[in-house]
């Protein structure tokens, strides 16, 4: 699958997220190696600790289908610049692909691509 149509996808789940807080609205797409689409979009609390990102969202989303090997994933955000996962979103990755695709987009779909390995060098493995 293109990155193009992946970021699409993350751009449509964000319309779903719920950020009555921050207001930054996050979607991200997650293609699993049988060709499968799982969204998740960031779900806020008042008490921030427990706000749920949209990249963890669709790994559980994917997981709990039973799917468990993960090609790429795409993120995007309703601002400038690329939404990046945060480092906690990165290590839950990496347990399922140390190399996957990471597509990070903004607002409007502009993207970027990368690895996951070059987004979280020396992490935690197996």
């Amino acid at each position: 699958m293109q990155a193009v149509e992946l970021v699409k996808m993350a751009l449509a789940a964000r319309e779903n997220a719920y950020a009555p807080y921050s207001g930054i609205l996050v979607g991200a797409a997650l293609l699993t190696r049988e060709g499968r689409i799982f969204s998740g979009v960031n779900v806020e609390n008042v008490s921030y600790a427990l706000t749920v990102c949209a990249e963890r969202a669709a790994v559980l989303n994917a997981v709990s289908a039973g799917y468990r090997h993960f090609e790429a994933l795409a993120v995007a955000w309703n601002k400038e610049g690329f939404c990046r996962p945060c480092g906690a979103c990165r290590q839950v990755l990496y347990e399922f692909n140390p190399k996957m695709r990471i597509i990070t987009a903004d607002y409007s779909g502009e993207y970027q691509e990368q690895l996951l390995t070059a987004l979280l060098p020396d992490a935690f493995g197996k």
